[in-house]
C-alpha cells in the first residue's frame, strides 16, 4: 500500500513536541554530576563548580522548587550554594588592603 500526498499511514498525527520532559536517569545522572561538582569545588575551582553545581541540582529537581525532591538534586543544591558562598568569601578575604606583599 502506498502513501499519496496526503494519505498516510499512520493513524495518528506525530506530537509537535518531540523534547519530553526529563525522565528518571537523566535526572538522576545531573543530580550526581551535581554532587560531584559540590564535593570538588569545595578544593578547587568554588567559584566555577558551585554555581554549576546548584544549577545541575536545580535542573535534576525538574526546574521546580516544589514536588518530589531527589536527594542528590538537594545535595548537589545546598552544597553549590555552601561552595559558592564560602569562595566568595574567600575572595573577599584576599583582596583585602593587608593582603598585598606591601
Amino acid at each position: 500500500m502506498m502513501a499519496g500526498f496526503g494519505h498516510t499511514t499512520r493513524k495518528h498525527p506525530r506530537s509537535r513536541r518531540r523534547t519530553g520532559s526529563r525522565s528518571g536517569p537523566d535526572r538522576a545522572t545531573l543530580g550526581i554530576i551535581g554532587v560531584i561538582c559540590a564535593v570538588a569545588g569545595f578544593f578547587v575551582l568554588g567559584i566555577i563548580l558551585g554555581p554549576l553545581a546548584i544549577v545541575c541540582g536545580w535542573l535534576a529537581m525538574g526546574r521546580r522548587w516544589n514536588g518530589a525532591r531527589p536527594l542528590p538534586a538537594v545535595i548537589a543544591l545546598v552544597l553549590g550554594a555552601i561552595d559558592t558562598i564560602l569562595a566568595i568569601v574567600w575572595m573577599a578575604g584576599t583582596a583585602g588592603p593587608g593582603s598585598g606583599m606591601f
